[in-house]
């Protein structure tokens, strides 16, 4: 169980306790657990009971739960509430901008308790009856619903690889003869997977079997098996001989738009394995990630492929959040971390001051923490911390700080967090102001949408890239998979107006550092070479092109 598991446990219980009008002191103490391990640093699993104690902020009781939750996978007091729950109503608590208060009122006052009736009586246009709900909401309500169902049964890449390795690793220890492959957009590493796809020369009824052993639930087709697993999980399994396989492969592992470019100008015979699809068109192999856009066929007829990102080519981590806001390290455990994983340099970017919600850094606050960075910085050898922030872009454009304190730092990350229900003319306004402030090294997270949970404010992303352009800024690609903004798509129109592009983890804790893997997958989709990624640079050019 993961810190952040951990922590959503308590986030839940303090919700349902809002939500049964229980003890508001109580429910603060869990609301302040859960920000608190979130972002924690060590996993608490790998901790002794003593040492989880003592973390700071958390009592003898919560941590007693901690205990608990970890040796059992249990909170029994959560348990107690979700029992008296309609499990409708546990669901509505994930609907975003209302909270557990107006949840209630939906539940008690017109005895909605599940997504489709809420959504009916919106629809209906009841909800505007209760008292604090006006049409604003009620429309707003409806816009969320609607994107909860559209993203119902679909995951992140990076949430759904341990079921899927798992899966993998069952099908080719059972059928140890046979050759499995994984196809389809989980094996192009899509940001979010429908379909969980194999590929498989064993048999379809020993397979059904199996399947049916396991309590999923399957149907049988003519090519392949579709299937669906107890927790959600869909997929296909596409059954061929080896003398096919290589060539049904091929054709799952293509994007439309690739598949089609590729055989009008090559033929695609049957085949044991794709790289012998490649070797007869006279191509090296290109990777089913890199099989999106048919420009990827082009850089292989030029021998370019090479020239694509990869993780190795990552030299900073740029976007890190520590104590000084909501992280969950120190800037030196930050940094030693950093130096430890290959990296020569490190970027502090902590909140700003508008973000209250994350204890973000004052005036006064900046000048300590740059004290301390300085005092790091002459400690370490061979590694540089650049003094960031992740500064507000306000509503009216402007960044969180007067201009005098935005030249004291290195590196400015520019990004909105505040009033998101945005329409294009005031997100464009926002955004066009902050690219032009001379202050802004980079754009973070252009849309800010968060995967299967929120769509984002809606932009013109030729319009803001021409922008970059103009204005030497860069433009990050998240790599939180929660995030993975800029999307991968917009990536060749990036290069094509020579705007880089920073893969940043957004790192909270050490283990954040990581994700910067998945901003490289993405960025591989979106065939991003090395020419163009602003952290590819070493800690000398960084810091000179910062200056720049």
């Amino acid at each position: 169980m993961t810190n952040a598991e951990i922590a959503g446990h308590f986030n839940l219980l303090a919700q349902l306790m809002e939500l049964h009008d229980e003890n508001t002191f109580k429910i603060r103490s869990y609301q302040f657990a859960y920000r608190t391990l979130k972002n924690f640093g060590t996993p608490l699993t790998e901790m002794s009971e003593a040492d989880i104690k003592n973390i700071q902020g958390i009592g003898d009781a919560i941590s007693k739960k901690i205990i608990d939750l970890i040796q059992t996978g249990k909170l029994d007091l959560l348990e107690k509430y979700l029992a008296i729950t309609p499990p409708g109503v546990v669901e509505m608590l994930a609907i975003k901008g209302i909270g557990p208060k107006k949840i209630q009122q939906l539940w008690k006052e017109l005895d909605i308790e599940t997504l489709g009736e809420l959504y009916y009586a919106c629809i209906e246009n009841r909800i505007t009856l209760l008292k604090g709900f006006g049409e604003k909401t009620q429309e707003s309500l409806i816009q969320s619903i609607e994107f909860m169902l559209q993203n119902a049964r679909k995951f992140l890449w990076a949430r759904l690889e341990p079921a899927a390795e798992k899966m993998m690793e069952i099908f080719k220890t059972k059928f140890s003869g046979d050759e499995w492959q994984f196809v389809g957009e989980y094996n192009r590493k899509a940001a979010v997977v429908e379909s969980l796809d194999f590929i498989t020369t064993s048999n379809k009824t020993s397979v059904t079997s199996l399947l049916n052993e396991g309590a999923f639930k399957t149907e049988s087709q003519t090519e392949y098996l579709t299937f669906s697993s107890p927790t959600g999980l869909n997929g296909k399994i596409y059954f061929t001989t080896t003398e096919q396989m290589g060539h049904l492969a091929f054709t799952l592992n293509c994007s439309e738009a690739f598949y089609k470019t590729f055989s009008e100008r090559y033929k695609i015979e049957a085949s044991a394995n794709e790289q012998q699809i490649f070797t007869s068109a006279h191509l090296p192999y290109l990777a089913p990630e890199i099989r999106d856009s048919p420009l990827a066929i082009k850089l292989a007829a030029d021998n370019k492929l090479n020239e694509l990102v990869t993780e190795a080519d990552i030299l900073g981590v740029v976007h890190t959040h520590t104590k000084w806001s909501d992280g969950g390290n120190t800037i030196e455990e930050m940094a030693a971390y950093a130096k430890t994983l290959g990296y020569q340099y490190l970027v502090i970017t902590d909140h700003s001051k508008s973000a209250f919600y994350a204890n973000g850094l004052s005036e006064a606050r900046i000048q300590q923490q740059h004290e301390e960075i300085d005092r790091i910085n002459d400690k370490m050898t061979s590694f540089k911390i650049f003094k960031g922030i992740e500064a507000d872009i306000l509503n009216d454009g402007q960044l969180d700080y007067s201009d005098d304190i935005l030249r004291t730092f290195d590196c400015v990350i520019a990004s909105v967090h505040s009033n998101l229900k945005m329409n294009e003319e005031k997100s464009m306004q926002r955004l066009m102001k902050a690219i032009e402030n001379p202050y802004t090294h980079i754009l973070g997270h252009m849309t800010g949408r968060l995967l299967l949970s929120r769509k984002g404010y809606p932009v013109d992303h030729k319009k803001i890239i021409d922008a970059c352009a103009q204005n030497g800024v860069s433009i990050e690609l998240n790599a939180n998979p929660h995030r993975l903004d800029i999307d991968a798509a917009w990536l060749e129109y990036c290069m094509e107006k020579g705007v880089l592009i920073s893969i940043n983890p957004d790192a909270h804790n050490l283990k954040g550092m990581h994700d910067i893997r998945y901003g490289v997958m993405q960025a591989r989709k979106g065939l991003l070479t090395k020419s163009f990624l602003l952290n590819g640079k070493d800690a000398e050019a960084f810091g000179k092109w910062l200056k720049k």
